[in-house]
């Protein structure tokens, strides 16, 4: 027990750090619209199944963590830790030119605990809720000069959440999360007239945002047993409307430019902290199914829609679309008891989803294809009540178009996570 007591201190350690230390690896330029691009709220090996998560409970036999719908907390029967990592690759194109990048963050740690085997149990922890990171250049001429319009931004939002789930009855079960939603959001454009290097005609403004507030999330799923080991799952959950609060700061700076990435700023003109912004989140929806066939296979289906065209930051429509997405996958496992055979216990995982975003530009809509692929390795181990797995999971995808002289980006998205299944909270019997 000690020894668990100290791995319990060393992630929570690691929680604490990973919340100062939390920033954006995004640089897509359709992140500057609304809250950045919106990130998924369930772990790689959901995510391996194209995002499946609203009617799924359990995973290849061991609890797993879903926070998208906290009704399926009810399942977990042993104390849960899950700690992950992304890495992502992109290449952005146009009509004119080429750019990639890559980035890397830890991603999210989350615990779960059951209060009653496997008909309730708490869960809490923190994953990315949005990513803001852009840079690119508008060139626009003014009679004989010249202007380049700099474009800029980064940050991003963070999601810790507290949730509970349990079992009404014996097939229905309910659940809920209140998540509290914080982080910061920077935004600069820069003009610049490059024929006046050596002059003050170049500007920056900057906008900085200071966001949190809660968040409210509920989830049911019903289980129909068709055997003693044939599960159909429904699920329905979402996210209730809520409203954020944003301080905000904006700085004016006149610079000049020095013909590199550099820059030497000759006054501040202006500085001013902004009142306190209200954000009204929209009403988020998530309907899903799944079959599994307890230790050998899993498939589902998912369906998600955001009313985020109703997104106002003081009252002020953003002028966003709403969200839909639509999610398909599954995994199979050849031989969960197999014992001369490595390669039969491992879990193989396929999916794909089509996302509408929230972006439009240019009258045209930002949509997303992702096709994904993931191995659950167990790892063998000498207790009897610990049972650890290792998540791989990775995503190809695209966004954007080259059509109206916008920028198409290609990604291939890395997630990695760490399960761990122990009994922590054992009862013991004295004689």
């Amino acid at each position: 027990m000690i020894n668990r007591t100290k791995s319990l201190l060393l992630l929570l350690f690691i929680f604490s750090a990973f919340a100062a230390s939390a920033q954006s690896t995004s640089s897509s330029p359709y992140s500057r619209f609304g809250l950045g691009l919106l990130q998924q709220q369930s772990l790689p090996q959901n995510v391996a199944m194209g995002g499946i998560a609203t009617g799924v409970r359990s995973i290849g036999g061991y609890s797993n963590i879903n926070m998208l719908n906290p009704a399926s907390y009810s399942a977990i029967g042993l104390t849960t830790i899950d700690v992950g990592a992304y890495a992502t690759i992109n290449t952005l194109s146009n009509s004119s030119a080429t750019q990639t990048g890559a980035d890397f963050r830890l991603n999210h740690i989350a615990f779960a605990i059951p209060v009653t085997r496997n008909t309730s149990a708490l869960s809490f922890g923190l994953l990315p809720y949005s990513d803001l990171g852009y840079n690119f250049n508008q060139v626009t001429k003014i009679d004989t000069n010249t202007v380049n319009s700099v474009y800029g931004g980064e940050g991003g939002l963070s999601k810790a959440y507290f949730g509970y789930g349990f079992s009404l009855f014996k097939h229905l079960n309910l659940g809920f999360n209140v998540a509290y939603i914080f982080g910061n959001l920077r935004q600069t454009r820069s003009v610049e007239i490059p024929n006046y290097y050596l002059t003050s005609f170049n500007t920056r403004i900057e906008q900085s945002q200071s966001v949190k507030g809660l968040s409210y999330d509920y989830g049911v799923q019903y289980q129909f047993d068709l055997s003693t080991t044939s599960k159909l799952v429904l699920g329905y959950s979402g996210t209730l409307k809520s409203t954020l609060t944003s301080a905000n700061k904006y700085v004016s700076t006149q610079y000049i430019a020095t013909g590199s990435s550099e820059s030497v700023a000759s006054d501040t003109t202006y500085i001013r902290q902004g009142a306190n912004s209200k954000i009204a989140l929209p009403l988020i929806q998530n309907f899903g199914i799944s079959y599994q066939k307890e230790g050998h296979y899993l498939v589902g289906a998912d369906y998600s829609r955001g009313d985020w065209a109703s997104l106002t930051i003081d009252g002020v429509n953003q002028g966003l679309n709403n969200t839909q997405s639509y999610h398909i996958g599954g995994q199979i496992t050849p031989n969960i008891n197999a014992l001369s055979s490595y390669f039969a216990v491992v879990d193989y995982r396929v999916g794909y989803q089509y996302n509408k975003t929230y972006v439009r530009t240019s009258a045209t809509d930002i949509n997303e294809n992702v096709f994904s692929f993931g191995l659950g390795l167990p790892i063998r181990s000498q207790s009897r009540t610990a049972f650890y797995k290792v998540n791989f999971t990775t995503e190809f995808g695209q966004r954007g178009t080259l059509a109206n002289n916008l920028v198409k980006e290609k990604f291939i998205n890395l997630r990695f996570s760490f399960l761990l299944n122990d009994r922590w909270f054992n009862k013991f019997k004295f004689d």
